[in-house]
């Protein structure tokens, strides 16, 4: 099977499980029948934004959806009638360690499931825990090859947390941990996984505030043999439109650089707003449609702006 992925990916990111049933609906714990009802119906409300945006023009083919089993109920079905690039996490929620969700049965949940991508998330320094970096790297590698050997595709979302003393060194600060530190840590995790034989088709990797680090995280995750083909999206991380459209604008005119996989920037106000009772359904999915649209006409203005 042959590494990468062709065409766009503007995915819309929903797969929050422990997180958002706490900061959204304020639940601890495993949630009851009717809470868990209450979740699935949020969600619900979110890919029927997506709906929405294929209605008004968006190519079915490059919009992605991001849900999780858990409380995804039918989006997953509904998501491939519909012909949208289904994505679905393999990684147990809220963990500083990368573990299966589902244990060793991951494989069955992926092949029940039939999303085009596998996707974890990782929390990765490469300054970080020797320990628990590396038996990490050994559950991803067993993921990775299990995927490839059943030709499925990997959406690999790395996450590279300050460590002390790198957080010391900038003096707390977390924007110039960001700015300063993180784009060269971010690559050196990439080569590390990279170099323990963990092979991934798509990068889903945080932003950037220069061009020349988009264009060094580009130019690691294509390196090495077979790699070629190897793509990235810009993942939002929950930060503001601003924020978020700058990392677009550096990113999207990087060859390697296919799209996004943002979630809460695009979602949580106009689902929060339902939720309260000041949006009708519908009016809160045509936000989120709005909100993503918009994200996509920034991607593609920088984009064509740099072949100009």
């Amino acid at each position: 099977m042959r590494l990468g992925y062709d065409g766009k990916l503007y995915i819309l990111a929903f797969d929050h499980r422990g997180s958002f049933q706490k900061k959204m609906f304020d639940i601890h714990g495993d949630p009851t029948p009717e809470e868990e009802a209450t979740v699935r119906d949020a969600k619900k409300v979110v890919y029927e934004g997506m709906e929405i945006a294929v209605e008004r023009g968006v190519d079915a083919y490059a919009t992605g959806v991001l849900v999780d089993e858990q409380f995804g109920s039918d989006i997953p079905k509904l998501a491939k009638e519909h012909g949208l690039v289904l994505s679905m996490p393999v990684e147990k929620s809220g963990q500083d360690e990368f573990d299966f969700d589902y244990g060793d049965q991951f494989g069955e949940h992926i092949s029940k499931c039939d999303p085009e991508f596998a996707k974890v998330l990782v929390r990765y320094n490469p300054e970080g825990d020797a320990g628990m970096n590396e038996r990490q790297l050994g559950r991803l590698k067993r993921l990775a090859d299990w995927l490839h050997e059943h030709d499925r595709l990997f959406l690999f979302e790395l996450l590279v947390p300050a460590e002390d003393h790198q957080l010391e060194s900038v003096g707390g600060d977390t924007d110039r941990y960001d700015a300063e530190l993180r784009p060269e840590l971010m690559r050196r995790a990439i080569e590390e996984i990279q170099d323990y034989g963990v092979e991934v088709d798509v990068w889903k990797i945080e932003g950037v505030d220069a061009r020349e680090d988009a264009e060094m995280l580009a130019q690691q995750t294509r390196k090495g043999q077979g790699r070629e083909n190897v793509k990235s999206v810009l993942l939002g991380r929950g930060a503001s439109d601003a924020k978020v459209d700058h990392w677009l604008q550096q990113a999207a005119p990087v060859e390697g650089f296919i799209g996004f996989a943002i979630g809460r920037s695009i979602w949580w106000d106009a689902l929060k707003g339902f939720l309260e009772g000041d949006l009708e359904r519908r009016a809160a999915s045509e936000q989120i449609a709005e909100n993503y649209l918009r994200f996509v006409k920034v991607y593609d203005d920088a984009e064509s702006g740099a072949r100009v």
